[in-house]
């Protein structure tokens, strides 16, 4: 009956579950993570709407009427609703570029390092000898670590904002 459940909803464009017990609404997320193997978010704006943010993978809480237990546990208060298609659209895939491009630089940083080691290794016939210092190292990783990604989290935009929401289907990039 749940993967039932789960098969009918998924083939839906949207799904609203109204009337139902906050340990439902949490239940409905907890079964499409568990048949779907997908990524959830949860929407809320009262206390009720707690559990169900606590169990998806992202919980966007609205300050409202009902007070603010919803945004104090989300990942993400918004004010209004009508906020929420700026936060997926724009900033959920620049947040999404911007990770894959500090994995790539990380990875490419490390390997680099890793490599000038190795080099040095067979060159000094492996002896105990370290190819840098401490402060190096340090330094190193500051200029190569820090600085890119600070860059990249302040300045990077591949699309304008104005773009990415003429633009939709630029979001599914990142799914």
């Amino acid at each position: 009956l749940e993967k039932a459940f789960v098969d009918l909803a998924t083939s839906c464009q949207a799904v609203i579950c109204c009337r139902v017990t906050p340990k439902q609404k949490a239940l409905v997320v907890q079964l499409v993570k568990k048949h779907r193997n997908a990524t959830t978010l949860a929407i809320g704006d009262g206390a009720n709407d707690v559990n169900m943010i606590k169990t998806a993978d992202i919980g966007v809480g609205i300050s409202g009427q009902e007070g603010i237990q919803a945004v104090q546990c989300s990942d993400y208060a918004l004010a209004q609703f009508c906020f929420l298609q700026r936060l997926l659209l724009v900033h959920g895939r620049w947040s999404y570029l911007r990770v894959c491009k500090f994995l790539r630089h990380f990875f490419y940083k490390t390997f680099a390092g890793l490599m000038a080691q190795v080099w040095f290794a067979f060159h000094s016939g492996f002896t105990a000898q370290p190819l840098y210092e401490g402060w190096f190292l340090a330094l190193y990783n500051i200029f190569y670590t820090a600085c890119p990604v600070l860059s990249l989290g302040l300045l990077e935009q591949d699309v304008s904002a104005k773009k990415s929401l003429e633009f939709p289907e630029l979001y599914l990039i990142g799914q």
